[in-house]
């Protein structure tokens, strides 16, 4: 089941101690996972338990402008190190994640920025936040995000950690338009019980020179996210951004849903065509 929802849903009447996000660090039921998802055995016994593994998959293609990748970064950073994001690690059974941040652009241009990394507790996450926050800004030619889910899909291979839940959170502004299909990706990364959640962001006006589409949240939500309690969290206003992805790293550290109700999505065709970036380039470039 796919939960999809906007920003203001979530925000509004918080009840987190000192934070304002709905059901995530507030007293309340102790930590468990979504409807129909099951925990994921720990296999290894020498690997460290964690309650969820979770890659951060950031678009730095140039239909994001410097303000907006800046933001992107300081808002991962702040967020990691928030008071609230600390109070939802302890949710937790474990009360530790595991976390890896890339950014990525074309089919074959993905850049680790943090490979895994523990974080229980201030200190580790100061440690990641401070490294997010010094890699140079970059930006980089086309969106891919069908490559961003292929190649984060090993990586849960290739940690140290082994977590409860597998999760690929996949922030852009923009639709597929280079590599294999996005929902090829997706399907293939459901196969393996990973859950995909997005952040679409659609803080510009649709632009001929930057590949915007309308409805990038539709898109999201019916070509993108999939697995059990995925959801989309959608960014209009520049000046809700920061907010908006601490709200999405409370949910999928707390492994909680919001409290408030949220539209449920049928399994039913896509509202805007899951090709319609491959087209908007071909129909421009004849390639």
């Amino acid at each position: 089941m796919r939960l999809l929802f906007s920003i203001g849903a979530v925000l509004v009447a918080g009840v987190l101690a000192g934070g304002d996000v709905a059901g995530i660090a507030a007293p309340g039921p102790k930590f468990e996972l979504p409807e129909n998802q099951a925990q994921r055995p720990v296999a290894d016994k020498d690997a460290q338990a964690v309650d969820v593994e979770l890659i951060l998959a950031v678009d730095v293609s140039y239909s994001m402008d410097m303000d907006e990748l800046a933001i992107q970064r300081e808002g991962y950073a702040q967020a990691i190190q928030s008071k609230e994001f600390l109070q939802a690690l302890k949710l937790g059974p474990n009360g530790r994640i595991a976390v890896t941040y890339f950014e990525w652009a074309a089919s074959s241009d993905q850049k680790i920025i943090i490979p895994w990394r523990l974080v229980d507790g201030p200190e580790t996450a100061d440690a990641v936040a401070a490294e997010i926050m010094k890699t140079p800004i970059r930006r980089a030619s086309r969106t891919s995000i069908s490559g961003a889910i292929t190649f984060a899909m090993p990586l849960f291979d290739e940690d140290p950690y082994r977590g409860l839940r597998r999760v690929i959170d996949i922030s852009g502004d923009g639709p597929n338009n280079n590599g294999g299909p996005v929902t090829v990706a997706r399907d293939a990364a459901l196969e393996k019980g990973i859950v995909i959640n997005g952040l679409p962001i659609m803080v510009k006006e649709p632009s001929y020179s930057t590949m915007d589409i309308d409805n990038l949240d539709f898109y999201y939500e019916d070509c993108v996210i999939g697995g059990p309690g995925s959801f989309v969290i959608t960014i209009k206003d520049r000046d809700k951004f920061k907010e908006a992805i601490r709200t999405k790293l409370l949910m999928e550290v707390a492994g909680r849903r919001p409290e408030r109700p949220v539209m449920r999505v049928a399994d039913k065709e896509p509202r805007v065509n899951c090709m319609i970036g491959e087209k908007i380039w071909s129909d421009r470039w004849g390639r």
